[in-house]
C-alpha cells in the first residue's frame, strides 16, 4: 500500500512540475515587453511558492497522523504480543 502511495505522489508531484515548467514557457513566449514578463512571472513565482508551501504543510500533517496510527498499531501488536506470550506461561 506504501508503494502505491508512493506512485501516486510521484505522480502528483511530476503533474504539478509539468504545469509551472509550462506555465512558465508560455509566459515567456508571450509578446509581451521584458518588463512585464518579468512582472508576471514573479507574480506567479509568488503565488506557486504559496501553493507549494500549503500542499507541503498538508503533506506533513497527514505523514504526522499516518505516523501516529501506526505507532499506536505496533503498540497495540506488541501488548498483545506480550499478552499471548504471558498467558502460555
Amino acid at each position: 500500500m506504501e508503494e502505491k502511495n508512493n506512485s501516486q505522489g510521484a505522480l502528483l508531484v511530476s503533474f504539478i512540475l509539468g504545469g509551472v515548467i509550462g506555465a512558465g514557457v508560455a509566459i515567456l513566449l508571450a509578446p509581451k515587453s521584458g518588463q512585464e514578463t518579468m512582472g508576471k512571472i514573479k507574480d506567479y513565482a509568488g503565488s506557486m511558492k504559496e501553493k507549494v508551501a500549503s500542499s507541503v504543510e498538508g503533506a506533513k500533517n497527514v505523514l504526522e497522523e499516518k505516523k501516529s496510527a501506526l505507532s499506536a498499531a505496533v503498540e497495540a501488536g506488541k501488548q498483545a504480543y506480550k499478552k499471548e506470550v504471558l498467558e502460555k506461561e
